[in-house]
């Protein structure tokens, strides 16, 4: 137990902390989140979040300011970008350690659910990502596991201080990314609690959280009310409800059926496994109060993401947990079982298809068999090591087949998954960070960036034309996400078409410089202008023109 316990913070450090800075910053959305915590600093604005100096009401400011605060630590640069989320991951797999051991099986089992946990794809790219979604996911967690332990709490005290800490997490969670942060525990408690025939003991105690909640939230809603009197009509309709209902272009619309394949792919490698570990399948299953609320914490706020008309594969993260927790109480059962078919029959196609995968790498590299290299010339050293990593991973897979223990088996079958993911961080080909992380491309050119030269970009760039040259005085060729920011009267100018562009070219003609900074297919054919360019650089899916 002491070495198992010893291996998951070693787990967590090598997944999820060593490569924080190690892959460059792809756009939008890492930009973005990088931008505006830095803004704010500059600022000194930490109510209303800005980005490009315009204001930008997708998101409460909480997560802003833990990145603020990691910047702060750590300096502006990636890994400072992507700690809080990464730190909520391991978080997320400690609260989820914490519960399983009290509620479903001791120690073994705590051990076995945060190191599944950890090793689930979409919980690592999402956990290295500098995104929003594993920080939400972890206080929607904290808010479950805070329930489930006042619900099984017997002593009063006890039982209000973890409502409190529910409400505490409805809150904080609120501040991160809205109001799904109270449909959540809502759509998970009430049926679990109808379930439990114990409905009428709702009321009873829902209002120390409801309270709590209130609390931690009120005083940044309303100072941001003070500052920003649209700012609610923006994020309760456009960003919620309009989301939800009918989402408009750029919301993501999908089909209701999309997060069955997600939770599918986001769940390798341990997917294949899904069927046997069920504990529904056993007979003592659903007999568990913690199996039940599991379920609940699955079922509901997955159906309510998958109700939702606006969809993103990072939304069902919180969904997570719990199908940790269920197939954690499925794989207890194992031995008991004595069915290590599936286990074998899982492993054996994981493990096929890594070395189809190798084959295939092997084959396009060094012949171009396939009609297509991945790495170029100078990129030899990544697909070797990629592909030490395929052969590495499947022989894990398969060792995990000859062995009967079912400790043994996991430890292998999540080798395989540890060892592809921390060397996916070291291997992104050249051709696609040119495509998604423009960081090298804008560095490049920093020296024909002065502090009066007139920047021109377009809405999918601009996180990352402000975070790359400190400079949040952009004009904008298209509104994008931006759109919002755009529509007030102290920032319409900033939004510009090829008339005006030529009229800046001009006007700094001979004082300053104007550099245009777009996706080439923009730039070759959506700006006409007048002028030619003194310095031209094309190059991947980024094009930069100085006038």
């Amino acid at each position: 137990m002491k070495k198992s316990s010893l291996a998951l913070p070693g787990l967590f450090l090598l997944l999820y902390i060593v490569p924080l800075g190690v892959r460059p910053m792809v756009i939008p959305d890492e930009t973005r989140y990088a931008e505006i915590p830095r803004e704010m600093l500059v600022s000194g604005d930490w109510i209303v979040p800005h980005l490009n100096g315009l204001r930008y009401f997708e998101k409460p400011a909480l997560g802003y300011w833990f990145n603020a605060g990691s910047m702060m630590l750590f300096g502006a640069n990636a890994c400072a970008v992507r700690f809080v989320p990464a730190l909520a991951a391991g978080i997320s797999a400690l609260l989820l350690f914490l519960l399983v051991r009290r509620f479903g099986g001791g120690d073994s089992a705590g051990i076995l659910a945060a190191a599944t946990f950890l090793t689930c794809i979409e919980v690592i790219i999402l956990g290295v990502c500098g995104t929003l979604d594993s920080l939400f996911s972890m206080f929607i967690t904290a808010a479950a596991a805070s329930f489930f332990c006042a619900y099984r709490e017997v002593r009063f005290g006890k039982k209000i201080i973890f409502l409190l800490l529910l409400g505490i997490a409805c809150g904080l969670a609120f501040l991160t990314k809205g109001f799904a942060a109270f449909a959540l525990p809502v759509v998970v408690i009430v049926p679990f609690m109808i379930w439990e025939h114990r409905s009428k003991d709702l009321l009873a105690i829902a209002w120390v959280p409801v309270i709590t909640a209130i609390v931690i939230s009120l005083p940044w809603c309303v100072m941001v009310h003070l500052r920003e009197g649209d700012f609610w009509n923006h994020f309760f309709w456009n960003e919620h409800i309009q989301r939800f209902v009918a989402p408009a272009a750029g919301q993501h619309p999908e089909p209701f059926w999309l997060y069955i394949p997600v939770i599918m792919g986001g769940a390798l490698p341990w997917t294949a496994l899904l069927p046997a570990m069920i504990p529904a399948r056993n007979e003592t299953g659903l007999k568990n109060s913690f199996v039940r609320f599991a379920v609940c914490w699955f079922l509901f706020p997955f159906i309510f993401f998958s109700a939702s008309r606006g969809k993103l594969m990072s939304y069902i993260l919180p969904c997570f947990p719990p199908l940790i927790i269920l197939m954690t109480a499925g794989l207890a059962n194992f031995d008991a079982r004595r069915k290590g078919k599936p286990f074998a029959i899982a492993a054996l196609i994981m493990a096929l298809l890594l070395l189809a995968a190798l084959a295939v790498l092997i084959a396009s590299q060094m012949t171009g068999f396939f009609g297509f290299k991945i790495y170029g010339q100078a990129e030899t050293w990544k697909w070797i090591l990629t592909s030490a990593a395929l052969l590495a991973g499947s022989g894990f897979l398969l060792l995990s087949i000859r062995v009967s223990d079912v400790r043994r088996k996991t430890i292998y079958y999540g080798a395989a998954s540890a060892i592809l993911m921390f060397n996916a961080h070291f291997i992104m080909p050249d051709q696609l960070a040119m495509q998604k992380a423009p960081g090298a491309f804008l560095l490049r050119h920093a020296d024909r960036i002065q502090a009066d030269t007139i920047i021109v970009s377009d809405s999918h760039l601009v996180g990352a034309v402000c975070w790359y040259y400190k400079r949040n005085d952009i004009f904008l060729l298209s509104r994008g996400e931006l759109k919002y920011g755009l529509g007030y009267a102290d920032s319409r100018h900033r939004l510009v078409n090829d008339e005006q562009i030529d009229d800046l070219v001009r006007k700094s003609s001979g004082k300053k410089s104007l550099v245009l900074i777009t996706g080439r297919k923009f730039y070759a054919r959506g700006v006409h202008l007048s002028s030619k360019p003194v310095f031209e650089d094309i190059e991947g899916a980024f094009a930069f023109a100085q006038f």
